[in-house]
């Protein structure tokens, strides 16, 4: 499968990836807290690079994951971030809080 995409590209790619990933986490989740960060050159010549996927990491803090655990919490990213987990995104690393420490779960 070809996608017109090199290693080169992903740095120019994944700013407009960051933005999607956060309209649709914010939409989906209103998060009080939402940082995305692109480890991309860490997984240079990983496959999903060379299919100009990126890797992320989401720290996100938001009152939906209230009383789940935390593959629940994970679940509901995946969920927001829908069809980029197939497109755009290899590997996700995920830290999903909630605002009051004693919803925390697991």
């Amino acid at each position: 499968m070809t996608t017109g995409w090199t290693e080169t590209d992903i740095p120019r790619l994944n700013p407009e990836r960051i933005a999607r990933m956060r309209a649709m986490l914010s939409d989906a989740l209103a998060p009080t807290r939402l940082e995305i960060r692109d480890d991309s050159h860490k997984h240079a010549g990983h496959a999903g690079s060379r299919l100009g996927q990126g890797h992320f990491s989401v720290a996100i803090e938001s009152t939906a994951f209230a009383g789940k655990l935390p593959l629940a919490r994970h679940r509901l990213v995946y969920a927001a971030l829908g069809a980029m987990m197939q497109t755009d995104i290899h590997a996700l690393s995920i830290t999903a809080t909630t605002p009051n420490a004693a919803d925390e779960v697991g």
